[in-house]
């Protein structure tokens, strides 16, 4: 116990000190092709996804060394030369935190960025005990430990990409949101697998709608019966038709696809999203998949669960979308009549626009 008290009193004076320091810089970060940025991302994959344009264009603009430190949830996203030069996995633990922090105080930095919009004790302890020139974050409760802040949006109102994008400031870049969007490039070995995927299962080339299945918890599952009646009503409609799972669900698939329709699912996130841009028209309920379609410009119908919050739901940044919001915890209450009203009609019009460019 004394050992625990001994290191929060040093955490403490540690905090104070950073705090009177960081008072006292106030002049405007200086950010050049030599510098050394490191930005911290934990969490879950779409909170990867939309941190990538802002990494983008730090990376295009200024040509900078970028480290990322990444949960082994998400480090995956990253994993790209046009994003980030090294990635670095965290895993919890105190003598990980101890490691890690001797580790980045090793990188040199010129700059820690914080890119969580709610506060982490993780991270703010990360910022408090490790050494940089610039610590950069968002206003909000753990403000006094950073360097230099921007503002934090109104997640009510600013998506999260233009939230994502507001750090930009710090870094002089000259930001242009419409242009802006996800990057994720699927590796050429699951394109690859994907295509001849659509190739051994489709024979007639035609317009298809990938029904996916699976979001990460069965909260955000609508039912067994639910996708049955969607893909009957679909099956009307001169085109293929696809069931997209994660293995741990595809014992949900086989039941809805009644060995009718081909179903497509991978271990991995990569060669999962590479079935995405073959698509022509997505329907999920998975907030991380309509990220990749918005990389692609696929357009979608999303089941959106809003549940204890006013913040904007994540919608497809670059896509066309229509979306069905419950308010509820789970998707159990929305119907396949509340569901097929809004659907169709939105889908009838990119499927008949499909038609008309071919």
């Amino acid at each position: 116990m004394k050992k625990i008290e001994i290191l929060f009193r040093k955490f403490l004076l540690s905090l104070l000190l950073l705090i009177r320091k960081n008072a006292q810089q106030k002049e405007f970060p200086v950010i050049s092709k030599e510098s050394k940025i490191l930005f911290i991302r934990l969490n879950r994959i779409g909170d990867a996804l939309v941190t990538t344009p802002l990494l983008k264009e730090v990376k295009e603009q200024i040509g900078c060394k970028i480290y990322v430190l990444a949960s082994s949830q998400n480090y995956f996203v990253f994993e790209n030369p046009k994003l980030a030069d090294e990635i670095i996995v965290y895993r919890k633990s105190i003598h990980g935190i101890r490691a890690l922090i001797k580790l980045i105080n090793n990188l040199e930095c010129d700059a820690i960025v914080d890119l969580h919009d709610d506060v982490s004790s993780t991270v703010s302890y990360l910022i408090a005990f490790t050494k940089s020139r610039y610590k950069f974050g968002l206003k909000k409760k753990s403000a006094k430990l950073y360097t230099h802040t921007v503002n934090k949006l109104d997640p009510s109102k600013h998506h999260v990409i233009n939230r994502m994008l507001e750090f930009g400031k710090l870094f002089s870049l000259k930001l242009n949101p419409g242009k802006a969007n996800i990057f994720f490039e699927p590796k050429y070995t699951s394109t690859k697998s994907a295509e001849e995927f659509i190739k051994n299962n489709y024979p007639a080339k035609k317009f298809l709608v990938g029904i996916n299945i699976s979001a990460g918890n069965e909260a955000r599952f609508w039912g067994v019966a639910n996708y049955k009646q969607l893909v009957s009503e679909l099956s009307d409609y001169d085109l293929n038709l696809l069931l997209l799972c994660s293995p741990q669900d595809l014992n949900s698939a086989t039941q809805i696809s009644n060995k009718k329709i081909p179903i497509y699912y991978r271990p991995t996130f990569d060669e999962f999203c590479a079935m995405i841009p073959l698509l022509n028209f997505l329907f999920t309920p998975d907030t991380s998949i309509v990220h990749v379609a918005s990389v692609f410009h696929k357009p979608l119908f999303g089941l959106y669960v809003k549940y204890n919050t006013n913040d904007k739901i994540w919608s497809p940044y670059k896509s066309e979308f229509d979306s069905i919001i419950t308010e509820e915890p789970t998707l159990e209450n929305i119907s396949f009549d509340q569901v097929k009203n809004k659907l169709f009609p939105f889908f009838e019009k990119i499927y008949l626009q499909k038609d008309g460019d071919e």
